[in-house]
């Protein structure tokens, strides 16, 4: 548990060869899941403590998908609760292909359940999340672990062709004018000392 309300947990991915981290966060009107993996390693567990805090908070599932790469567990956990499907829209149709219905595609800035934010990058199909109740970053792919603590730019073979770090960097200082306290990665280590500082250096 990271705070009251959220979550983070892991899961091997098997094309990564890596545990990969997902977010659960609960809202008052809403339950969040952003880039869910069902663990295969422990997937009856898993199921029975995400049963049991579904029920416990009574309201609306909805799922979130930072990019496409990162529909996981997406299409299970939509089937088991009939949550809602959110993802950027530019990355509607491939999410489509890997998770189903796509029920609610949105924009950077559009209102998201929960009080989530979605903030632009330069991988244009990619957002990065932001959780104001809790001062936290949720990024995809383009940031990661550096290994040490830190925070990393992805390398620029994921980036479209014509975009480099620069341009990804100038994306995201938007996010330093954010009171970030919190960074719950995807890929590497969560940053919870000190994140705002890590995510300057990464972005310098």
């Amino acid at each position: 548990m990271i705070a009251s309300g959220l979550w983070r947990w892991t899961g091997f991915h098997p094309e990564w060869k890596e545990d990969v981290g997902s977010v659960y966060y609960a809202a008052s009107q809403a339950v969040v899941l952003i880039d869910p993996i069902v663990p295969r390693e422990a997937e009856e567990r898993f199921w029975t403590a995400l049963d049991r805090d579904v029920e416990r908070a009574g309201v609306p599932v909805h799922v979130l998908v930072s990019v496409h790469w990162h529909t996981r567990g997406a299409r299970a956990i939509v089937k088991r609760y009939g949550a809602r499907l959110g993802a950027p829209s530019r990355a509607r149709a491939a999410v489509a292909r890997r998770a189903g219905k796509v029920t609610d595609p949105f924009r950077p800035g559009d209102e998201l359940p929960g009080g989530v934010e979605a903030f632009a990058t330069a991988r244009f199909n990619e957002v990065v999340f932001w959780l104001p109740a809790h001062t936290a970053l949720v990024p995809g792919d383009v940031l990661l672990g550096d290994g040490r603590g830190g925070i990393r730019l992805c390398p620029a073979s994921w980036l479209p062709q014509g975009v480099g770090q620069g341009k990804l960097r100038e994306s995201l200082r938007p996010l330093l004018d954010l009171p970030v306290e919190r960074v719950l990665l995807s890929h590497g280590t969560p940053v919870l000392a000190d994140a705002w500082r890590a995510l300057a250096r990464a972005l310098a």
